[in-house]
This record gives structure tokens, C-alpha cells and sequence, in this order.
């Protein structure tokens, strides 16, 4: 291995390479490492009001819909999630920027220096736990007045897990990630409200909490409250309703994200000391955007990272949005270890046309196991795949790319998106 640079003159691509040599880039759930090292640095609380959100589905949309109200009411938010799609620096957004990359440095050789004890052994780290990390000592170190953690997997034994926070929310629970959180969904929901805190209160958005969720949290003395029994929404039209935990919204505008996460992240902002009007409530759901959900970036050309069947049936939902009059073409490159045949039998009759694409890697799926369970042409790439759809297009036709988050940012890249500020 040749010499590395040394702590305080690294890039961010030298700390991303050291990740990879350090051979963290691997799975490995628990919360020891992280309690041993998030106390040397001093991070098992932060200064902020901090909100834990978990989940299936929804984690990141309800993170942004949160974010953009908090911010229209000039409230200072960070948020960490996870994973990126072009930039590393996506992971982390304070006030809406990511940090730069001298920040993200810093905060990297602060969490090297403490992974080593006083006897100059090292702690180990998983990729995830390193990145967590470096966000809270960012988070830590910008202090702003709320921080947003979107969990990475599970919730008991997330890394994201090992801070006091003051709010916890769980979207939805479905089968996901079965080869760690369980095959059945009071297994995977147990998983999820292991984030629920003591005398804290918890949301859960799931019309249908599993019982092992709500019985969690009664034996931690956790205040639940739930979708369909403590607060309500209702679309009619081109407006919804919201009525609970004190508030009772009416012709609220529909917001580009699921109208269901919208109203998880109210509820959310209900519990929580910051009291925002209803014109604040307004201006953040028009503003709330997150990348790679239901982006379009072009009136011919739609992305999303639908890859479970869950996110697929409320894809599948939003299609007549997206029609234009023409034929519907799908661009789709799934993981092996996702549901593909539920995944795309939710969708499958709804397109006219599918382009299936090979992802790179071991997780990735090659289109010929995708055509198991869908018919299409087979590509070797996204990119391919997108170009024959593009190649077939009319005028009017509209062309849905989805299955993965590599799926999205392969397209995202190859288009020279920009998903972060620019410093």
C-alpha cells in the first residue's frame, strides 16, 4: 500500500479511500463501537433538539418535510441520511448546504484520532458508523436548534441509535432487509421501535402498527401516538386536511412528497417545542424537495428510488400525475437482495414498455434476473437501458426510471445533476 497523507492534509477522496481500506465499508449491526468512540468525542448528546426517524419507507421525505417547515419558520436544521446519490456531502445538509469538504475532513480526523485508545489499539468501524460519526460531530460542531437523524437500517442497533434524542418517528414498517431485521413484520417492527426513548414521545405514520411496535413502547414508557388514532389526514382534491395533537388544518396545498409522510412529519412538529403557523406550515410544504423521489428532469424524463414494494404501490399510485397522453416506458436496475418480483408486479401493468438494466457489484441484479420476473429488452448498464427507452420515445411518451438509489444516481451523474450546493 503505498504511503498515506498524512490526518491534516488528507482530501475527502483520501478519507473515502481510507474508509475502504480500513475495510469498514461491510455491515455490522450493534452499538458498542459507537458508544465507545461517540463518548470520547463527546456525542452522545448533542445541542440540539434532536428527532430520530425510522422506518420502511418515507424515512428521507418525512425528514424533508420536516425540514422545510422548520426552515420556513427560521429555524436552524440539520439533517443526516443516507445513502447519497452523486456527492458524499449529501449525507449531511445544515441550513439547507452541505458542509464543505474542509469540513467534512475535519470532522473525519476527529473521529480517526478518537478511534484509537489510550494503549493505541483502534476501534472498529463499519463505513456507516464512521459517517455517523463525522455527521454528529459536524452537527455538534454547527449546533444548530434541531437535528434530523434518518436511520440507516433497522433502529435498534443503528448507529444512529447511540444519541439521546428527544423525538422518535416510525413511517411505516414492511418487509425489508429481512436477512437482518427478520421475515416477519412484528420481528421488523420490533427492530424499528427500538429507537423509542423513555418519557419521549414517538409517531408512528402506519395506519397498521405491529404489536410488537406498540407494546415496545409501552414497556419503555413512551408516549405513541399514531396515524388514524391520534391525528388524521384526508385528500380531497388538490388540498388535504389535518386534524389532531392540536392542530386542525384545513386546505393545506399537496406536497410534491407523500401526502402520508407530510402528515407523519406534522404530527412530528406538533410534539416538539417549536410552534410554527399555518402560513409557515404552507410555505414549507410547497418548498419540501428531496432528490431521486419523484424528481422529474425533463417533461419526458421522471426518477425515483422506488425498490421495495411498499414505495413501488405508491409509485404505482402517482403514475396518472405523470402521464402525459403517450406510453409509459420504465428504466429499472434493482439489488439482489430486494423483493424484485412483488417490486415489479406492482408496477408491471402500468407501463407499456420496459428497459431492464444490470447493476454493477455483487448486490447488483443483472437484467436477465430481472426478466424472471418482468419482460424487456435487456441492457448492461442503466445508462444503455435509458438510451434505448429514450431511443423508442415519442413526443408525449414519459419515461419512469426507478429500482434502486444507484438506479437514480447513475442517471443523476450521467446527466450532471447537481445534488449539493456548490462551494
Amino acid at each position: 500500500m503505498s504511503p498515506q497523507p498524512a490526518t491534516h492534509t488528507r482530501s475527502l477522496a483520501d478519507w473515502l479511500l481510507v474508509l475502504d481500506e480500513l475495510n469498514v465499508a461491510h455491515i455490522e449491526l450493534g452499538l458498542a463501537r459507537m458508544q465507545v468512540v461517540a463518548s470520547r468525542l463527546g456525542l452522545l448528546s448533542l445541542p440540539s433538539h434532536v428527532i430520530t426517524v425510522g422506518g420502511t419507507n418515507g424515512k428521507g421525505t418525512t425528514c424533508a418535510l420536516i425540514e422545510a417547515m422548520l426552515s420556513a419558520g427560521g429555524i436552524s436544521v440539520g439533517v443526516y441520511s443516507s445513502p447519497h446519490l452523486v456527492d458524499y456531502r449529501e449525507r449531511v445538509r445544515i441550513n439547507g448546504d452541505s458542509p464543505s469538504t474542509t469540513q467534512f475532513c475535519a470532522a473525519f480526523a476527529a473521529v480517526a484520532a478518537a478511534r484509537v485508545s489510550a494503549d493505541g489499539a483502534p476501534t472498529a468501524l463499519t463505513y456507516f458508523e464512521f459517517t455517523t460519526l463525522a455527521a454528529l460531530w459536524l452537527f455538534r460542531e454547527a449546533a444548530p436548534q434541531v437535528v434530523l437523524l434518518e436511520v440507516g437500517l433497522g433502529g435498534r442497533l443503528d448507529a444512529t441509535n447511540v444519541v439521546a434524542s428527544d423525538q422518535t418517528v416510525v413511517t411505516t414498517v414492511s418487509l425489508d432487509h429481512t436477512d437482518w431485521l427478520g421475515e416477519e413484520r412484528e420481528s421488523v417492527g420490533f427492530e424499528k421501535a427500538g429507537i423509542f426513548k423513555a418519557k419521549k414521545p414517538a409517531v408512528c405514520g402506519d395506519a397498521i402498527p405491529p404489536r410488537s411496535l406498540v407494546a415496545h413502547a409501552a414497556s419503555m414508557n413512551t408516549p405513541l401516538y399514531c396515524n388514524g388514532r391520534d391525528y388524521h389526514w384526508q385528500v380531497k382534491g388538490a388540498s388535504w386536511s389535518f386534524n389532531g395533537l392540536g392542530l386542525e388544518l384545513r386546505d393545506l396545498p399537496l406536497p410534491l412528497l407523500p401526502v402520508m409522510n407530510a402528515a407523519t412529519a406534522l404530527a412530528t412538529l406538533a410534539l416538539s417545542p417549536f410552534n410554527l403557523n399555518e402560513q409557515v406550515i404552507h410555505q414549507g410544504l410547497r418548498a419540501a424537495q428531496l432528490t431521486g423521489r419523484l424528481q422529474q428532469l425533463s417533461p419526458q424524463l421522471w426518477l425515483d428510488v422506488a425498490h421495495n414494494p411498499e414505495s413501488a404501490q405508491y409509485l404505482a399510485s402517482q403514475i396518472p400525475r405523470l402521464r402525459q397522453g403517450g406510453r409509459l416506458l420504465a428504466v429499472v436496475g434493482m439489488l439482489k437482495d430486494k423483493d424484485i418480483e412483488h417490486t415489479l408486479s406492482a408496477l408491471s401493468e402500468l407501463f407499456d414498455s420496459w428497459y431492464l438494466a444490470s447493476l454493477p457489484g455483487p448486490r447488483g441484479a443483472s437484467a436477465a434476473e430481472l426478466a424472471q420476473w418482468q419482460s424487456g429488452a435487456c441492457f448492461d448498464s442503466v445508462i444503455d437501458a435509458l438510451a434505448g427507452a429514450e431511443h423508442a420515445a415519442q413526443a408525449d411518451d414519459v419515461i419512469v426510471v426507478f429500482g434502486s438509489f444507484f438506479t437514480v444516481a447513475d442517471v443523476l451523474a450521467a446527466r450532471s445533476v447537481i445534488t449539493h450546493p456548490t462551494f
